[in-house]
């Protein structure tokens, strides 16, 4: 199994990321500077979490231009696998890889904390197809742009076509429901052919037993090993 994890300056979940893919597959994934024009040959392309050139103009903005895009766009085009997280979803959307937008969060405030997610029924996904609709998985989120907004017609087809993989929901200890304001409660959606997957919550961030959760580590082993089959 070859992972990529694609780095621009302001990345701040890269490291994290790095850990809980070589826990999993026992490898260091490629660490890919932004300035670079091609990818390694790999299975999976991880976007991580950050301030990518510190969200100066929007956020993922500046990023989406970088040299490595062309290679991640080439990556899709083939079919390849793709996981944005937080900014890396941000990215991919201001790439168009994913549909809508993020905006600011609805309380206008940087929101870190856990958040209770529900795995949605979705198309066939890598992302999704291991793990059981309607399960419950515990992953924070930390961004200040998480609002996940599309229009009527968009929001439509994400839920005709099974693109919804996430969505917040009540958990007693977890605070509100949907800490952001996104549209029908979404924390993550697919592409259109399911090999691409964008996400507000860090699943790196819940990821190893010494800090009492481990169900990124779930989410990401499944992704890992449902992209390798």
């Amino acid at each position: 199994m070859r992972v990529s994890v694609v780095i621009f300056p302001g990345s701040n979940c890269d490291r994290d990321m790095m850990v809980a893919v070589e826990r999993i597959t026992g490898r260091r994934p490629q660490m890919i500077w932004h300035k670079e024009t091609g990818l390694d040959a790999c299975d999976l392309v991880i976007v991580p979490g950050g301030f990518s050139f510190g969200d100066y103009l929007r956020c993922g903005a500046l990023a989406a231009r970088s040299p490595i895009m062309e290679a991640v766009l080439d990556h899709a085009s083939r079919g390849g696998a793709i996981l944005g997280v937080c900014n890396g979803f941000q990215i991919l959307l201001e790439t168009g890889l994913l549909p809508g937008t993020l905006v600011k969060n609805k309380g206008l405030k940087f929101i870190c904390r856990e958040t209770l997610l529900e795995v949605q029924n979705t198309m066939d996904s890598p992302f999704t197809s291991g793990l059981e609709a309607g399960s419950k998985l515990a992953i924070p989120v930390a961004h200040n742009e998480g609002n996940y907004f599309a229009d009527e017609d968009t929001l439509a087809s994400l839920r005709d076509n099974g693109q919804i993989a996430l969505t917040y929901t009540q958990g007693t200890a977890f605070g509100p429901s949907n800490p952001n304001g996104s549209s029908e409660d979404i924390a993550g959606i697919l592409s259109s052919n399911g090999r691409i997957m964008g996400m507000m919550p860090h699943p790196e961030r819940a990821a190893d037993p010494d800090i009492g959760n481990t169900d990124g580590l779930t989410f990401l082993t499944n992704a890992i090993k449902m992209v390798a089959a």
